[in-house]
């Protein structure tokens, strides 16, 4: 029997309204891959995509969820562990998330409860239905975007796909190359064993805090440090303990100056901490303080405690002096101290 004139002009005018509705989401999809296109950062990318996708297609709530462990080693090296990340992403476990999604497809569901451990507390009250797209990464799944809605028919499983996979391999792309970006440059100014500033951000920070002095006529110092017998630990005890000896103190020292101090790692067991806003007599206080601290507390080592100390020297703008004649002076005073034990 021949279709009435009425069930084709329905037909019709259900093909023509879906390939509206799929230009609007197409045009949304283009307009969020532009925006994020532009971003520097993972976290600028997240926020503009987060907050540009729950805007744009009225969703309850949106979040980020992220593998642990994370099968992705340099994303918890400071780049995920924001104030912002924090707020907007949740640990899964990476079982689960692989579960979810077994052939890396998008994960659609109206049953809530079934993956009600997963949503955050928050987006619960107006969670009806849900999506999530898996985010892959170096060709690892690490995480997937959870979208909440509060309509139980807006995410149905046996509801199309296809604009969720493209966005997945979209936010997937742009995410590891800012990703990549920020790494590389990461490894330009942050010394990988230690994890503090190398040598080439000090040159930088070192110069901006001279301008910012000699503009505002504001003091400041700095400190040159050295691991007392390096050598000798590294002969007694083999090269692993003397890397443990340099993150040791790195981190001790990161732990011990102010939050608009700086440490830098020099070259080898040497490391260069910049004191803003401080006096020569302030740096010779913090001199003193360090020295101190290394002396009564030695690092844990294979069960025992190992003894580590540190010499230190200062020395103080005085706005006429380069950087290369402020580290010649702090090493100076290092050398007067190794050799006598007191700070001068």
């Amino acid at each position: 029997m021949s279709e009435s004139t009425d069930e084709l002009e329905q037909k019709l005018t259900n093909v023509i309204e879906n390939s509206r509705a799929n230009a609007e989401i197409a045009q949304k999809l283009f307009d969020i891959e532009t925006q994020i296109l532009t971003c520097k950062t993972s976290q600028e990318l997240l926020q503009k995509l987060l907050s540009s996708i729950k805007e744009k297609f009225s969703l309850s709530g949106i979040c980020l969820l992220l593998a642990e462990p994370t099968p992705i080693s340099y994303l918890l090296s400071g780049n995920m562990q924001s104030n912002w990340h924090q707020k907007n992403s949740k640990n899964i476990a990476l079982e689960q998330l692989q579960k979810l999604h077994p052939n890396r497809k998008p994960f659609l569901t109206n049953h809530i409860v079934d993956i009600q451990t997963i949503i955050p507390a928050s987006f619960m009250a107006k969670a009806k239905s849900a999506a999530l797209i898996p985010l892959i990464i170096e060709d690892k799944l690490f995480g997937s975007l959870l979208f909440t809605d509060n309509n139980k028919e807006r995410f149905q499983p046996d509801l199309g796909t296809l604009h969720l996979e493209q966005l997945a391999v979209k936010v997937s792309l742009c995410l590891s190359n800012a990703l990549i970006r920020e790494q590389l440059e990461y490894m330009a100014h942050y010394d990988r064993l230690t994890g503090v500033a190398n040598r080439r951000l000090m040159e930088s920070s070192i110069n901006e805090e001279l301008i910012r002095q000699r503009r505002y006529n504001v003091p400041f110092s700095l400190l040159f440090i050295d691991c007392n017998k390096f050598k000798q630990i590294n002969d007694t005890y083999g090269h692993d303990c003397g890397d443990k000896v340099l993150t040791y103190v790195a981190t001790q020292l990161q732990e011990l100056i102010r939050e608009n101090d700086r440490c830098f790692r020099y070259a080898g067991d040497e490391f260069v901490i910049t004191l803003a806003s401080q006096t020569y007599q302030e740096a010779l206080l913090a001199c003193k303080r360090l020295t101190e601290f290394f002396q009564n507390n030695p690092m844990p080592y294979q069960g025992n405690h190992l003894p580590i100390t540190i010499s230190c020297g200062a020395a103080a703008s005085d706005g006429n002096k380069t950087m290369e004649e402020l580290l010649k002076q702090a090493d100076e005073q290092l050398y007067l101290h190794k050799k006598t034990g007191v700070t001068v």
